[in-house]
């Protein structure tokens, strides 16, 4: 947006009454000091989080002072600018209650900002904040504070006057300890304190009665500090990334943990009463050294969500099927030969990831998880794929790269709904007509195969949007491909091709394009045809440089 187009805009705002003005993702460098003149404005946005667009800011490095005359202004977003300093000016928004200057280049803030005391939220995370101004106390309104991602070492003891805070968030920073008077934050809900450097916590924590989720991952704890245990409201507990080497078995104190997460510790047992967690929902147990799944974990009857991935286990206990509400079950990267038959009575799983083990079969029974939707079975010893597999009729996503197969049945193509297959590196030499049945697949990847040809009924796979065939043996391409009109992104390096049909100039929406290390000589002029291309390979080949058809 040009300075004449944002003048022409806040004219207009201004002679309409406008109350909300979203400038995010505008390239703005500068904020004239006309945009003083809107004293409507209640909602101000120049930066912001897009749900589809993801993050959406500008360029600016200062703003006006008149940015003070906002009056009416309750909530300010400067998320994703390059401000390394605020106007003292912005203090006299008397009125607002939320600011957001997430994602700047701030190394302080000024110590007038205190005087914003009808600020309920104040976003300051990913900045270069050294320092807290300590009258930051007399913010008494606060209720959320994000100071995560900067470079805080301590906290100013002022910051216990926050009476009200509900919410507050220091991860990624470099504090070694808490105050004791933290415990002052008696209405604290949520701590986030994950990523510092603390290895101890103040016995005065237990006192933040009101909290309800805790986050001290990525620490330097050995232990889980007992006053933990006296926090009876907590429903969410993080202690990843840290050097726990035991569970205490007071943690069966915490009745109402919802959601449990221990991975990447040193775990090799855990105490037989994490059993009585009742609540618990989701438990992640990843990257630790547990050789055995413990029974009392089945009497987790409303866990939804387990992860165990990364472990020592060889086997999966038969009496896992007591976890009947269980949605997710990550159990990769063991030492699995074997699934027992029970496993299908796990009705309501719909995400299984069993990559990196070494089952060389599957039970037959797995085609009763009728509602599966997600299975991961790359990298382990299969040799060959049951016909039962096109019985689990709610598939999206099936990965089976890193195995042995060297056909698939014909009854994949019962599988409907599946929309993403994964069959990179086996020992594929064809595939099943049936294949073309698939009328759902988005993604299909064939690479690191042994094709030489393709079923002409790959054609029928309309929907397909990504399609990799590298490091195959084709030497040519069936023409039936290039009615694939919804493909986006195709990968044909590593075979060899000594031609291309015109026909693929039919490919429409086609944005990338790899044929690079093939034995092509020329392109047809037709590839002049893809207008959407935004990337082609063609190195390693013998073509001339470069191909007068690119100059299109």
């Amino acid at each position: 947006m040009t300075r004449d187009e944002l003048l022409q805009l806040i004219d207009r705002a201004q002679q309409e009454g406008w109350e909300e003005l979203d400038l995010a993702g505008n390239d703005l460098e500068e904020l004239p000091s006309e945009i003083g003149r809107l004293t409507h404005l209640k909602t101000l946005i120049l930066g912001k989080w897009d749900e589809k667009e993801g993050w959406k800011g500008n360029n600016l490095s200062s703003l006006p002072p008149e940015i003070g005359q906002l009056s009416n202004l309750q909530s300010l977003g400067l998320n994703v600018n390059s401000l390394s300093s605020l106007p003292v000016e912005i203090t006299q928004l008397s009125n607002l209650q939320s600011l957001c200057l997430n994602r700047n280049s701030l190394s302080s803030l000024p110590a007038e900002i205190v005087q914003l005391s009808n600020l309920q939220s104040l976003d300051l995370s990913y900045n270069s904040l050294s320092t807290l101004p300590p009258g930051i106390g007399q913010m008494r309104n606060l209720q959320s504070l994000d100071l995560g991602a900067n470079s805080l070492s301590s906290l100013p003891v002022e910051i216990v006057q926050l009476r009200n805070l509900q919410s507050l968030d220091l991860s990624s920073n470099s504090l070694s300890s808490l105050p004791a008077e933290i415990m002052q934050l008696r209405n604290l809900q949520s701590l986030d304190l994950s990523s510092n450097s603390l290895s101890s916590l103040p016995a005065e924590i237990a006192q933040l009665s009101n909290l309800q989720s805790l986050d001290l991952g990525a620490n330097s704890l050995s232990s889980l500090p007992a006053e933990i245990m006296q926090l009876r409201n907590l429903q969410s507990l993080g202690f990843s990334s840290n050097s726990l080497s035991s569970l205490p078995a007071e943690i069966m104190q915490l009745r109402n943990l919802q959601s449990l997460d221990l991975g990447n510790n040193l775990l090799s047992i855990l105490p037989s009463e994490i059993g009585q967690l009742s609540n618990l929902q989701s438990l992640s147990l990843n990257r630790n050294s547990l050789s055995s799944l413990p029974v009392e974990i089945m009497q987790l009857r409303n866990l939804q969500s387990l992860g165990f991935s990364s472990n020592s286990l060889s086997s999966l206990p038969a009496e896992i099927v007591q976890l009947s509400n269980l949605q997710s079950l990550d159990l990769s990267y063991n030492s699995l030969s074997t699934l027992p038959p029970e496993i299908a009575q796990l009705s309501n799983l719909q995400s299984l990831d069993l990559s990196y083990n070494s089952l060389s079969t599957l039970p037959p029974e797995i085609a009763q998880l009728s509602n599966l939707q997600s299975l991961n079975l790359s990298k382990n010893l299969l040799s060959s794929l049951l016909a039962e597999i096109g019985q689990l009729m709610n598939l999206r996503s099936l990965c089976l790269r890193y195995n042995s197969l060297s056909t698939l049945p014909p009854e994949i193509a019962q599988l409907s709904n599946l929309q993403s297959l994964d069959l990179r590196e086996n020992l594929l030499s064809s595939l099943p007509p049936e294949i073309g049945q698939l009328s759902n697949l988005q993604s299909l990847d064939l690479g690191a195969n042994s094709l030489s040809t393709l079923p002409p009924e790959i054609v029928q796979l309309s929907n397909l949007q990504s399609l990799d065939l590298s490091y195959n043996k084709l030497s040519s391409l069936p023409v039936e491909i290039t009615q694939l009109s919804n493909l986006q992104s195709l990968d044909l390096s590593f075979n060899w091709l000594s031609s291309l049909p015109p026909e693929i100039g039919q490919l429409s929406n086609l944005q990338s394009l790899d044929l690079s290390y093939n034995k092509l000589s020329s392109l047809p002029p037709e590839i002049s045809q893809l207008s959407n291309l935004q990337s082609l390979d063609i190195s390693a080949n013998s073509l001339s440089t470069p191909p007068p058809e690119i100059g299109h």
